[in-house]
């Protein structure tokens, strides 16, 4: 089993001398290995494959789980959609009323895809011992917006905050269960995925998301197990309230100032981001990965506890010249400033 230190080991990121990176990416695997998304999101052991792959052919400084923001939302009871090469989807909207709030289970983790997921993280543990692997989950109002419907949940936190926070109390005691069974499959950290959290103010993304995020920190994360709290939705707007949780990173989206958000992690905590998927990963050229990664890096070069990485999950049927640029523009500048 793998057990990595992973107060050390981000202590450890920090103090080097060259910058390490660590992308999002988990469908470039599934790709190599010749399965679709439907395989690799409803099967455990395909899953493992894929990072497995990716493990073998890049030097990222951890294995990423495939960021799937649809997992915990089915195991409540959420209709999903599974295109055969795209990432699933929620149908719908779980939960009508309040009433349905007050009505609703928590549900326990042999519902839907859980035991796959925790399959997928628990052979990555087993076998890819080099480096850490890190799971992933969705963070607790993002799963509320998947359950309620993103835009009632906005509106809910005004007309009725009782209601929301109940539902997100709801979905945070699931996140911690399940947490703590990623943790037990032998994973040595998890990337939350808070997005929708992004659209809302300072004051409002800490009482409806990092406080209860903050809680969740409390119970999961030890020096065996590390929170990295991710938000491609904060454009700065939010980035001192994603800093209250105490998580030992933060992941940012492309749409943020990267020196601007530097400037407000703590110092012994990793700050990570934010090649765009999109533009640059999928639809870039690979003269534009380099030069996006080169500009990045330069601006960047103050802040020793600075990780590279995408600026979220990178997507299905990303080129593998643009990832390939990636790195090797990562090690140019490396290797320059050596």
């Amino acid at each position: 089993m793998n057990t990595i230190n992973m107060k050390q080991w981000v202590d450890q990121l920090i103090a080097r001398k060259d910058v390490t990176a660590i992308p999002i990416m988990t469908h470039p695997g599934i790709e190599l290995i010749g399965k679709t998304v439907r395989d690799a999101v409803t099967d455990g052991q395909v899953h493992y494959e894929a990072i497995k792959a990716l493990y073998e052919k890049y030097p990222s400084a951890a294995s990423c789980v495939i960021m799937d923001l649809t997992v915990e939302a089915e195991a409540f009871g959420a209709e999903i959609l599974f295109p055969e090469n795209e990432v699933p989807s929620v149908i719908g909207r779980l939960l009508n009323d309040e009433s349905a709030i007050e009505a609703l289970q928590v549900p326990d983790l042999t519902k839907g895809r859980i035991p796959e997921y925790l399959k997928a993280n628990r052979l990555a543990a087993e076998h890819l011992t080099e480096r850490p692997v890190l799971a992933g989950c969705i963070g607790p109002y993002s799963l509320a917006g998947r359950l309620y419907d993103m835009s009632e949940i906005m509106m809910l936190i005004y007309i009725n905050p009782d209601a929301a926070r109940m539902l997100l109390a709801k979905c945070s005691e699931f996140l911690t269960n399940y947490c703590l069974a990623l943790k037990e499959a032998g994973a040595n950290g998890v990337i939350m995925a808070e997005p929708a959290a992004g659209l809302l103010s300072n004051e409002d993304c800490q009482q409806f998301s990092s406080e209860f995020v903050k809680d969740i920190i409390a119970k999961v994360q030890d020096e065996h197990f590390a929170v990295i709290l991710h938000n491609c939705g904060n454009m700065g707007n939010c980035t001192k309230a994603m800093v209250y949780t105490g998580a030992m990173g933060y992941h940012f989206g492309n749409k943020i100032d990267m020196v601007e958000a530097l400037k407000e992690v703590p110092s012994d905590a990793l700050a990570m981001g934010n090649i765009d998927p999109v533009s640059i990963f999928k639809m870039g050229s690979v003269d534009t990965m380099k030069q996006s990664v080169q500009a990045l890096l330069d601006a960047t070069q103050a802040y020793p506890n600075f990780v590279l990485s995408s600026g979220c999950d990178t997507p299905p049927h990303t080129p593998f010249a643009n990832i390939d640029a990636f790195y090797s523009a990562l090690n140019e500048y490396n290797t320059s400033r050596i």
